[in-house]
C-alpha cells in the first residue's frame, strides 16, 4: 500500500515491493555481477557520483517485463494522491542497481527526470552507537531548504528490504557510509511523466 509522506515542502511516497519481486531483481544482479563480460557492457557508474563498488543498469527486456508496470501504477498513484491528478504518461529514463559495501558512501546529489525512485533488496546490519550522530550508518537522508521554526530541512529513511521510495527528482539525497561486513544493495530509478503536469509553469 502505498503512502505518502510530507516532512517539508516536497512530497514522499513510500511502497513495498514483494519478497517475489526482490528475489527476481537480486537474481538478475547476480547473474551480471559475476558476468566480467556482462558487467563491463552495464556498467553505469560513469554516469553516477556514487563512491561505491559497483554500479550497473538493468536490461529494458527485464524492465519491461518486470518493473514497468509496477513502476508506472506506484507513480500515478502517487501523482494522484499528491495532486489529484491522473497520468497518461510514464516513461522510465533509467534503472540502475547500486552495491555498497563498508565505507563507501554516495554524495549529496539530485537526479533528472520529473520523478525519481529508490529501493532496497539487500541490508546489512548497520553498527550503531550511543554517540547519536552516528545513528545515520548506512542511511539515506532527503534534504530540503533550511531547518527553521516548526520546519525541518532533513528526513532520514533507515532502509528495509523492499521499501521503495518514490520523490521529485531535484530532491537532493545523499547515503552514508558504514562499518560493517556486508553488501548494501539498492535500485534507483528517473522516469518522465506528462509534461503539463510536471512543468508547473504550463498550468
Amino acid at each position: 500500500m502505498l503512502k505518502i509522506l510530507s516532512p517539508f515542502g516536497p512530497k514522499i511516497a513510500k511502497l513495498r515491493f514483494s519478497n517475489q519481486l526482490i528475489k527476481k531483481i537480486n537474481h538478475e544482479v547476480d547473474k551480471i555481477s559475476t558476468n566480467k563480460s556482462l558487467a563491463s557492457k552495464l556498467d553505469y557508474s560513469k554516469k553516477l557520483v556514487g563512491q561505491v563498488r559497483q554500479e550497473i543498469s538493468l536490461p529494458k527486456s527485464f524492465i519491461k517485463k518486470n518493473l514497468e508496470n509496477i513502476i508506472s501504477k506506484n507513480i500515478k498513484e502517487f501523482i494522484n494522491k499528491s495532486l489529484g491528478k491522473k497520468l497518461k504518461t510514464v516513461k522510465i529514463k533509467n534503472f540502475w542497481v547500486v552495491r555498497q559495501f563498508s565505507n563507501e558512501y554516495n554524495p549529496i546529489h539530485f537526479h533528472d527526470g520529473h520523478i525519481s525512485g529508490v529501493g532496497y533488496l539487500k541490508v546489512p546490519k548497520f553498527s550503531t552507537s550511543k554517540k547519536k550522530y552516528l545513528k545515520t550508518n548506512g542511511t539515506i537522508d532527503f534534504i530540503n531548504g533550511s531547518r527553521m521554526f516548526l520546519s525541518d530541512s532533513i528526513h532520514n529513511h533507515l532502509p528495509k528490504v523492499g521499501d521503495v521510495l518514490l520523490f521529485p527528482n531535484y530532491l537532493m539525497h545523499t547515503v552514508y557510509p558504514f562499518s560493517t561486513k556486508g553488501e548494501r544493495r539498492s535500485f534507483s530509478f528517473n522516469v518522465e511523466i506528462d509534461k503539463q503536469i510536471a512543468d508547473i509553469f504550463s498550468r
